[in-house]
């Protein structure tokens, strides 16, 4: 399993105390290659989608980086239409 963050280089970032803390630098996503538009129906989740569609419930983050929108949960509406990755 592979996340999301794996590969983003760290920072070392001050803390107010003195101390430095490790941080991730921000992930800029490019939107993967999408062979499958799926419709949302009622009950869909995204974690079950990539459960089903990329054998890993825990990459939902792949679909939701392959839609545009603001906010994951709004992918889960009925009646979207997901681009959903092959990989």
């Amino acid at each position: 399993m592979t996340g999301r963050y794996a590969d983003q280089p760290q920072l070392d970032v001050a803390q107010d105390d003195g101390t430095t803390r490790p941080m991730s630098t921000p992930r800029i996503s490019v939107a993967p290659r999408a062979d499958v538009v799926y419709p949302v129906r009622a009950g869909d989740r995204l974690d079950l989608l990539a459960a089903a569609a990329l054998n890993d419930s825990t990459r939902w983050w792949v679909i939701a980086d392959a839609n545009p929108a603001a906010d994951a949960l709004a992918l889960e509406e009925p009646g979207t239409m997901l681009a959903v990755p092959d990989a």
